[in-house]
């Protein structure tokens, strides 16, 4: 498959303000929904036909997901993906997706990767990597492909977390497990980089520049010491648990301070 994949541009997706930080690229949209460790969930929730008064409501839930392909397992980021949704069996999403041909979602992944200050209030901003998926959702009947969602979920928290615990799944933990998935018909993302953009009036103000400290201050996530829960009888910390967090805290806070000096976007 092309390694320029792209999402196609529509009324949608379009992103309209900052256009120029706009990209319809999988690879980066995919990355930042993979990034984000909870994912924003919107959909609604039809009237109630017991209520002729009511009306179909916004609602949104924060939820764990993880892009892949079940039919194409070997695919990457590059590729196109599906957006799997982890929920519990009785959830309001859940109910709502049972018995029908799909339901459709907005998905919204964001990541901030700095506090821009800037010589007045009005400019500030973050430095930012944002993404925005629609489409269908359904709920996973095969018991195959639940599998394979429920392992690329696990493994997005900490990889091969999977293979390191007591699987497979027994039944009830089958049976209160629920999972959506995605099929993409739009997408998008944002991202911020660089300095301040002060406007010339500013900028060019005598004094102000020597009054007013301005720059970015990198914001990133950041894993800590690995704390044993009382009932672990283990007594190292795995090295596949301490390598990734040693791993992961030294790229999130490379890419902060990278994005922190880039070209200004």
């Amino acid at each position: 498959m092309s390694r320029e994949l792209s999402y196609p541009k529509t009324t949608t997706n379009k992103v309209n303000r900052y256009n120029q930080r706009a990209s319809y690229d999988a690879l980066t949209i995919h990355r930042i929904v993979n990034a984000t460790s909870v994912l924003h969930v919107s959909f609604v929730v039809p009237s109630d036909p017991k209520d002729p008064s009511s009306a179909p409501l916004p609602m949104i839930l924060p939820m764990i997901g993880q892009m892949g392909s079940f039919d194409y397992p070997s695919s990457d980021e590059t590729d196109a993906l599906d957006c799997y949704l982890h929920g519990y069996v009785s959830s309001r999403i859940i109910n709502l997706a049972r018995g029908v041909e799909g339901i459709p979602l907005c998905v919204a992944a964001t990541k901030v990767d700095g506090f821009v200050l800037s010589l007045t209030p009005n400019s500030h901003s973050y430095n930012y990597r944002s993404a925005i998926l629609h489409g269908t959702a359904t709920l996973v009947i095969d018991p195959a492909e639940k599998l394979y969602a429920m392992e690329l979920i696990t493994n997005s928290v900490i990889p091969d977390r999977w293979n390191h615990t007591r699987i497979p799944p027994d039944e009830a933990e089958m049976s209160s497990t629920s999972i959506l998935k995605l099929k993409i018909s739009s997408a998008s993302a944002k991202v911020r980089i660089g300095p301040p953009m002060d406007e010339k009036k500013d900028s060019e103000r005598p004094g102000l520049r020597e009054k007013v400290w301005t720059g970015v201050v990198p914001v990133f996530e950041a894993l800590g010491v690995p704390i044993p829960s009382l009932d672990n009888a283990v007594n190292e910390v795995p090295e596949y648990v301490g390598v990734y967090v040693e791993k992961r805290n030294k790229a999130e806070k490379m890419h902060a301070d990278l994005v922190g000096r880039s070209t200004r976007l």
